[in-house]
């Protein structure tokens, strides 16, 4: 009875896991987004409330003017199970203000994400598909030589968990920001971005996250 009583408790504990698309990284932004490809390296690390442990993740990016897709996976390995929870996501951005002569750029950002089905040592993990959208703004700094592009992102995160314990919700939806900032000289940039969420159980979850891009243009 106890150990039923654990695995139900674990369970309900980690059907809301770290924030965004990428499960255990920020929901990543760049509202003054340019064209060409984009290859992003990232690495992130959710506070004790979103399940702690360290996430590491890959995107490519598409930008074409003013829209931009971009594709890609997450691995987090949390500090509550023995396995690594692995994430296929994806973004579509439109940037609405913004470009060469105009200092401040505004961009409107779709997304979702879609965790695999995996059995853990200590339970099953809910499957968990994730949507959001948000609202970008950044304001470009001209600073010579190396680009600076501090940027906010506020938007509505949606959760939806599959095999979740009976009378747990199956759903939630909550408000959630990013504060971030890309950063780049030439080809080559770095990008770091804190996120936080508040979900139903009272429990603010963050996520810090640095990475390194390369762009093909």
């Amino acid at each position: 009875m106890k150990r039923a009583a654990w695995t139900l408790g674990l369970t309900a504990l980690l059907a809301t896991p770290a924030t965004a698309q990428w499960l255990g990284e920020p929901a990543w932004n760049h509202p003054n987004a340019g064209s060409g490809f984009t290859i992003y390296g990232d690495y992130s690390r959710p506070n004790s409330d979103a399940g702690g442990g360290s996430a590491f993740g890959g995107r490519v990016t598409l930008g074409a003017g003013t829209f931009t897709l971009t594709g890609g996976v997450s691995s987090w390995k949390s500090d509550l199970v023995s396995d690594h929870i692995t994430t296929f996501g994806g973004t579509a951005a439109f940037r609405l203000i913004g470009g060469s002569l105009i200092p401040v750029a505004v961009n409107l950002q779709l997304g979702a994400g879609h965790s695999l089905d995996i059995k853990s040592t200590t339970t099953a993990l809910p499957v968990q598909t994730m949507a959001i959208a948000a609202v970008g703004l950044s304001v470009p700094l001209p600073t010579p030589v190396v680009r600076v592009e501090p940027y906010v992102s506020p938007g509505i995160r949606y959760h939806h968990y599959s095999n979740v314990a009976p009378g747990a919700a199956d759903h939630e939806t909550h408000f959630g920001w990013v504060i971030g900032s890309n950063l780049g000289v030439g080809p080559v940039g770095i990008h770091v971005a804190y996120d936080t969420e508040k979900f139903a159980n009272g429990k603010k979850h963050g996520v810090l996250g640095i990475g390194a891009n390369i762009g093909l243009r």
